[in-house]
Order: C-alpha cells, then structure tokens, then sequence
C-alpha cells in the first residue's frame, strides 16, 4: 500500500515552522549604508529614498550608538564631497567627509565595523568612477589614486576598504598600499561583480554621482553574464580580496549561490538604492506589506549565499527581528 506523503505536517504550527526553518536571517547579517557630506548639524533626507538621509560627520555619533544598540556591526561609508574636479583629489583628502566619519565613529562606538566605500565617481567632475585620458576612462592611472583613497581611510581609522570601481588589478594595488604603509590588518571587501545595473539610479541621486557622458558599460559588468563573474571573483581573491560581493542581489541571486559555491571566502550582497526604493514605493501605495516584503527578499539574499548583506532597510529590519526574541 502505498503512503501518502504528507509535507504539511511541518507547516502545521509556527512552533514547528521555526524548527525545521532551513535558514535564519539575523541582525549580525547586516550592513547599513550611510552617506556622509561636509558642514556641520546636516541631516538630509534624500528624496527618492525615504528613510536614507545624508549626515555630516557631527551628527553621526547618535546614529552609531542606535545602531550599535540595535546589533548592527557595520556601516558602510558613502562620501559627497563639496568639490569635484578632475582628479578626485576630495577622495583622498585627509579632511574629506569620509575620513572625518570614520574618525567619529570610532570615537563614539569603537567596535562598530567601519566599511568605505573605494570609488571617484563621487568626487569626479565627469561622474566616471576612473581618471578619464583620451575621452575613456583610463584603467592603470586610475589604480594609483584608488591606493591613495584607500589609504587615507585607514589612516583614519577605517577597518575594512571596499573598492566599487571596478578597476582591473585595484584590490592587487590597494593591497600593495595598504601593506607597504603598515595597515596590513586592514581587510579588502571587493565589488567584485558589480553590474551595470538598472537599480542605481536613486544611489546616484543620494551621492550625486551619476555620469556626465556615456554610460558605466565598459567597466561594470553585463548583466547577461554569469561565467564572467566567478572570472572576476576569482581575480580579485587571487589578489588579495578578503571578502567579495555581488551586486546589486536581488537579481543576481544565481550569482551569489555560485561565487558562495566556488570560492572560500566571506560573500557580500549589496541590495541596492533601486530595490529599497522599489519596495518603499510599493508600499506606499498599498500594494505590499513592506515588513513582510522586505524580510522575504532579505531571507532570499540570505538564502542563496549571502555572509552578510548591505541594506538600507537595516535598521528597520534589527527592530523587526527583536520583536521575534
């Protein structure tokens, strides 16, 4: 006689849901992002992502204490600067917005992560993420100002440098820099398959970087490719990534499920401005449950591989999970 098989059973309760769950999201999985900016008493809210402001380096040790309280362990620093030109000088400027940050949050909760963003499309005249020769972005010269960033945020204070740029041979350079001026305890967190993605454009808002001309095509990765990635991974491991990432996540989940399987290193999954806006939105008009909506797509993140996972939504998602403990 054959048996019925009866799956449901382990769905009966939600006593029983929780025991045989396959995967937890947690609070320590968690990177909040934040956008510094010079002056003095600025808090702004950005205006396509609501909830994200932009803070000037005074106003931050009230952040990292909340965050702290909640069980955040890290943030990752995003700089505006109030000027561009040509060379990204503000990027590794020893007074720039993000090397001030660092410095007073670490005064004000030293064991919080303190993550920095490693790019000059901020800080550029032309909005392009690398040093522009002949109307392109040039790859090589770029590498040196990238090592030159990267420095000035250890100098400061900054546990772990992440390069967006995508720069060929950047985590070689950076590593080299970093472990030539004594900060080889400083760990490399790599984009290393960043995609030129269609879900950046309120982050470009919030960091006033978008392009002047062209498109990011030529450095950021094609989201058609999947085999070009562990290529890119692999590279970046070799030369000397302590942790890699995958972004944007939410549709590169087969990504992030092949990079966790290839290689034995931490994995970051950046869930960008583009779906934290799509789901506010959403929300907003009554068409989901944002709670819901956005521990489902956290979970899924989670799920596929991620170590841990850089979200606008953090903080909410911390007072979401408390109210489970």
């Amino acid at each position: 006689m054959r048996i019925l098989k009866r799956p449901r059973r382990l769905r009966m309760s939600e006593g029983i849901r929780d025991m045989v769950r396959e995967t937890e999201l947690s609070v320590k999985d968690l990177v909040y992002p934040i956008f510094v900016v010079p002056g003095q008493g600025v808090i702004q809210e950005v205006k396509l992502m609501p909830g994200v402001f932009r803070y000037s380096a005074d106003m931050l040790p009230p952040v990292a204490k909340e965050l702290k309280s909640l069980g955040i362990p890290a943030v990752l620093l995003f700089g505006v600067p109030e000027k561009k030109d040509s060379t990204a000088s503000e990027a590794f400027s020893n007074d720039g917005a993000v090397q001030k940050a660092i410095a007073t949050i670490k005064e004000a909760e030293p064991s919080l992560v303190v993550i920095t963003d490693v790019c000059l499309c901020a800080y550029t005249d032309h909005g392009h993420c690398g040093l522009i020769k002949g109307g392109v972005v040039d790859n090589d010269s770029t590498l040196e100002v990238l090592a030159k960033v990267a420095l000035s945020h250890a100098v400061a204070g900054a546990d772990v440098v992440a390069p967006s740029d995508m720069m060929d041979g950047r985590v070689l350079a950076i590593r080299t820099a970093l472990d030539e001026s004594g900060y080889t305890n400083v760990s490399i967190m790599a984009y290393s398959a960043k995609y030129a993605s269609a879900f950046y454009g309120p982050f470009r808002e919030a960091a006033d970087s978008a392009p002047k001309f062209g498109d990011r095509k030529t450095y950021q990765m094609d989201p058609a490719n999947s085999d070009e990635a562990i290529r890119e991974v692999g590279l970046d491991v070799e030369e000397g990534a302590d942790i890699v990432m995958v972004k944007p996540a939410l549709g590169y989940l087969d990504i992030i499920r092949r990079v966790k399987e290839t290689f034995p290193v931490p994995v970051a999954a950046y869930s960008v401005s583009g779906e934290y806006a799509m789901i506010k939105a959403a929300s907003a008009a009554g068409a989901i449950d944002e709670e819901r909506a956005v521990l489902e797509v956290l979970t899924s993140i989670k799920r596929a591989g991620a170590d841990m996972i850089i979200t606008y939504f953090a903080r909410d998602v911390a007072r979401w999970l408390c109210t489970f403990l």
